[in-house]
């Protein structure tokens, strides 16, 4: 992908000299640390004001320079410069200085994500973009009504779902990270894993699609163009404008919201790596036996399968509604429950560092580690690491084996609903991800499972054969519902516009979404171009006529052989009538709205330039 910012000079300044990526992953894993792996990948977290800063700054702004770097490391800049406003009025000063100097701000807090909505990866230290970080000041958080929460955008997600457990509140379904921000959930309409078991009717305040669908109003920086100058202005959730907003790429500058919860549910959380994949993805009318994902999202209404490269056993998740404690479910009462995935236990991190340094046909035996390792924390079951081979074996011994069953089974959890919704914190291994959404009926949701998982394991095993190992994490697959304004209490509520989760006019009866994600070490040699044969396969499948498919914002997509975000087909017309599809309002409206209210592109970059026009 090529942006006026990915200049020669932009990919060699800011670098470690003498010293790659793959080499300082080989080197920390191989020295049984792999800090750098785990933890490192946000980049250097001291930042200095070297250089002359921006001219004409308003009165206040203190910047500096920080290299901006994403979750997986792939989006890497030059220093850039930045500042941390303390109140939203001081982000709208910066807006009029930046349209009255030609330059753009770009909002980030945690940075996990992988899409270039922020930066692009080399951005030049000479580039007129100045970083807003709002996870500094711009964290408010305090109620708004009996069943509403007032929120600024730099708050994380921990701190918001903490702050309504006080309050006795909760939502259905969430980001797993605790550590990200409300603002950067909402630009790429982040979600959980939900939809009604059987039987299971919505209860008030709680919605089955995204977060953003959840807002009740919300608080943007704006042009007035009357003025002459950016200001605030507030948009109730029944205003048309206001869909555009709720999930919008970072093409705009949201400084707060107020988001509807509902009474909070308790949960149980039962993880199972007994079903074989052939059963849990089976196709319909298969003698493929009673367990098939579809089957668990009926029972439940809350599955996840995380299904390891070269394995057949996926790890299943399954979160069911239970007010009162099962007898056998272990109560939990902070986050954060599985420490296997937290913190890497050392052979795994040992193996990720030779991958990387370059013995990637060692990938079968890591997605056998990871299986292994999951099945020992969850269920201290010793039967398949006995009947391993010796190298699996000399892996998982001694104080290993000490480490994972000292915290515990974690087969069975039972406590408050975000004790059990947010389970991934910073230090767990860093991957990076492909993702989709297919939208389709609910019916249909074995039949769409089915249909990816033969053909992902027919892929790989075709590259395989052919001695390439372009994939070496997990498959993950999750369950929503749509956005349904209803949920938000909201009367003339319209849903996100630019969701994945928006349903489709043309297809009333589509009221599911199954996401699908690819997870691998960046730098894995092929992971493009298998992205792309998947990506390929799913546009085919999944063409509109018996289900449709979307990309999830934050993840890899538009994949040509070496590169995503960057197949000109997928950009230019696949990503855009996804959207158009059905009729109704959606890209067009979206685009038009978001132009109207910062027609100067303030809040844009050459990526975000391209790809909404």
């Amino acid at each position: 992908m090529g942006t006026d910012m990915d200049t020669d000079a932009g990919r060699h300044r800011g670098r470690r000299p003498g010293l790659t990526r793959r080499a300082l992953i080989g080197a920390s894993a191989g020295l049984g640390g792999a800090a750098w792996l785990l933890r490192g990948t946000v980049g250097p977290e001291s930042a200095g004001a070297a250089g002359t800063a921006p001219p004409g700054l308003p009165a206040g702004t203190e910047v500096y320079r920080r290299v901006y770097e994403n979750w997986s490391g792939e989006i890497r800049t030059d220093q850039l410069w930045t500042c941390a406003p303390r109140t939203p009025q001081e982000v709208a000063a910066l807006a009029d200085w930046a349209h009255a100097q030609g330059w753009r701000l770009r909002a980030q807090g945690y940075r996990h994500t992988w899409a270039p909505l922020t930066v692009a990866d080399r951005t030049d230290e000479a580039a007129r973009v100045l970083l807003v970080d709002t996870s500094r000041h711009l964290t408010a958080i305090s109620p708004d009504s009996a069943d509403t929460v007032r929120v600024q955008t730099g708050a994380t997600m921990e701190s918001l779902l903490a702050h309504l457990a006080g309050r006795g509140l909760g939502v259905t379904a969430c980001p797993a990270p605790g550590e990200v921000t409300v603002g950067g959930v909402l630009a790429i309409g982040g979600h959980g894993t939900a939809v009604p078991a059987t039987g299971e009717s919505p209860r008030p305040g709680h919605g089955y699609g995204s977060l953003s669908n959840q807002v009740t109003e919300l608080t943007a920086v704006v042009r007035d163009e009357a003025a002459g100058r950016y200001v605030l202005r507030t948009f109730g959730r029944a205003e048309a404008d206001s869909a555009a907003f709720l999930v919008h790429l970072g093409r705009a500058f949201l400084t707060e919201v107020v988001l509807r919860a509902g009474a909070d549910q308790r949960l149980r959380c039962v993880s199972r790596l007994d079903v074989p994949a052939d059963e849990l993805f089976a196709r319909p009318g298969t003698a493929g036996g009673p367990r098939t994902f579809a089957s668990f999202v009926d029972h439940d209404g809350r599955a996840e399968a995380i299904w390891f490269a070269y394995t057949d056993r996926p790890w299943l998740k399954t979160w069911s509604l239970a007010p009162a404690r099962p007898f056998a479910a272990r109560q939990v009462d902070e986050p954060y429950n599985y420490p296997f995935t937290d913190n890497i236990p050392e052979p795994v991190a040992r193996l990720a560092g030779q991958l990387v340094g370059g013995a990637w046909g060692t990938a079968p035996l890591f997605g056998q580690l990871q299986y292994l390792v999951a099945k020992l924390a969850l269920t201290a079951d010793l039967t398949d690491i006995l009947l391993s081979g010796g190298l699996l074996r000399d892996l998982l011994s001694g104080d290993t084996l000490t480490h994972l069953l000292a915290g515990g089974l974690r087969s069975d959890l039972w406590g408050p609903s975000r004790t059990l919704l947010q389970y991934v914190r910073p230090s767990t291994l860093r991957m990076t991800a492909n993702g989709y959404a297919v939208l389709a009926r609910r019916a249909d949701l074995q039949w769409v499972v089915s249909e990816f998982a033969a053909h992902y394991r027919s892929l790989l095993g075709q590259y395989q054969a052919r001695g390439e190992f372009p994939v070496n994490g997990t498959v993950e697959i999750r369950v929503t519902g749509l956005d349904d304004p209803a949920s938000c209490g909201v009367p003339g509520a319209r849903p996100p516009l630019l969701s994945a989760l928006r349903p489709r006019p043309d297809h009333p009866e589509w009221d599911t979404a199954v996401w699908l994600d690819i997870l691998t070490l960046p730098d894995t040699p092929g992971l493009h171009r298998f992205c792309r044969d998947v990506e390929q396969f799913l546009l085919r499948t999944f063409d509109g006529t018996r289900a449709g498919l979307r990309v999830e914002w934050s993840k890899g997509w538009a994949y040509t052989e070496d590169a995503a975000w960057a197949e000109p087909e997928v950009l230019g017309r696949v990503v855009p009538d996804s959207l158009r599809a059905g009729g109704g309002p959606g890209w067009d409206e979206a685009v038009a709205v978001l132009d109207r209210y910062d027609p100067h592109r303030v809040f844009g970059n050459p990526f975000l330039d391209s790809l909404l026009r």
